[in-house]
């Protein structure tokens, strides 16, 4: 018989303090260079422009030159690579839009809200109803009775459907990759993965319990009527040009751009060592430190305005433009010491130790009110 050798025992992986931090969101303001709160719109604009012109310039190939390839396998390659480009240079679009929601564009709100509100529009989003129910995620994050997105089951409530797909890996890898493409339309729609409600929660419902002020109400309406004018004038595209036409150009890179959205928040949320508290335990500031930076490479960082590997930062301070925040992140991190969480395991490997890992939170078991993601059922 072979003898045990510990070593050969993977460690478990490290867990976010959950104590109460020995410093406040003031001490952490301190360390951040001032200069990283200015909103400049000449500056915001640049990125947008840039982003922009890559949709644009693959928009171009995709209509020019694609079609004019040999038929096969060269010209779908091309379909599939402009999918994934044109999915990333969205996404990067889509990255503009949040930080307007986060009045983060510019010193002008009206002005945040204008963009925010086309760019959105433009990706089916419904700028001003999300802006609503994102702030409440912010304002609650890890809190598992008020968070809003990616809000995990306790063991008690784990349905018996979960355990049986989770003890299969085919089963486990389809569910992901379903979540991955569908899950934010589902969350607009049914608040999927949200928190619980006395009803429905909709984000097209002005009545939606999500929204609590006749000022909210209004706004999702609006919020409703640009989703309607651009679904009418895509509609209306695909009668012009036809159906798969505007598929092939618009609706799969918008899958990819969904896929994204889902990836990123889910890995920034859901992870071994981001605690959860309950109600009585949880604050604001332990909450807004439950979440893990992430490193996508230098490019997709880069590309995506690094909302990906800063995200610690943007919880603490949602307003700073997404320009400033790595210089940021570097300022706070003697702060936070310990309570920063970062993690560069490779995405793919990280999404399916999350999906494996993270099925439910129990209780720490030394202090109650604390709770953490486990697997085991």
């Amino acid at each position: 018989m072979t003898a045990f050798d510990a070593t050969n025992v993977p460690a478990p992986p490290k867990r976010s303090l959950a104590d109460k931090p020995p410093f406040t969101l003031s001490d952490i303001k301190r360390a951040i260079p001032p200069h990283c709160f200015r909103r400049s719109v000449a500056r915001s604009s640049s990125y947008l422009i840039r982003d922009l012109a890559a949709v644009a310039a693959l928009l171009y190939l995709a209509v020019e030159v694609i079609p004019a390839l040999p038929a096969g396998p060269l010209r779908r390659t091309a379909w599939a690579l402009y999918w994934v480009a044109q999915g990333c240079a969205l996404n990067s679009v889509w990255v503009i839009a949040h930080e307007c929601g986060h009045h983060a564009f510019s010193e002008h709100a009206l002005l945040d809200d204008a963009v925010g509100f086309v760019l959105h529009t433009a990706l089916l989003v419904p700028y001003f109803s999300w802006k609503h129910s994102h702030r409440r995620h912010h304002a609650n994050s890890a809190s598992l009775d008020r968070d809003e997105v990616f809000v995990p089951w306790r063991k008690s409530e784990l349905p018996q459907y979960a355990r049986f797909i989770h003890g299969i890996a085919p089963a486990r890898l389809a569910v992901l990759v379903v979540v991955l493409v569908t899950g934010f339309p589902l969350y607009l729609v049914c608040n999927i993965t949200g928190r619980p409600y006395p009803r429905l929660a909709n984000h097209y419902d002005p009545y939606s319990p999500i929204f609590s002020s006749g000022r909210e109400r209004a706004q999702v309406i609006v919020s409703d009527a640009g989703i309607l004018a651009f679904s009418l004038a895509l509609y209306r595209l695909s009668v012009a040009v036809g159906f798969w036409t505007v598929v092939r150009l618009y609706g799969v890179p918008l899958l990819v751009v969904n896929s994204w959205l889902v990836l990123v928040t889910f890995l920034h949320h859901t992870d071994p060592a981001a605690p959860r508290y309950d109600s009585g335990e949880w604050d604001w500031l332990r909450g807004a430190l439950a979440t893990v930076d992430r490193d996508y490479g230098a490019f997709l960082n880069s590309a995506f305005h690094n909302i990906a590997d800063t995200h610690v930062v943007h919880h603490l301070f949602p307003a700073m433009p997404h320009y400033h925040a790595a210089e940021a992140t570097r300022a706070i991190r003697p702060v936070l010491g310990e309570y920063y969480r970062s993690d560069d395991t490779p995405i793919v490997r990280a999404a399916w130790r999350a999906a494996k890992e993270c099925l439910y939170v129990e209780p720490d078991g030394r202090r109650e009110g604390v709770f953490w993601f486990a697997s085991k059922s």
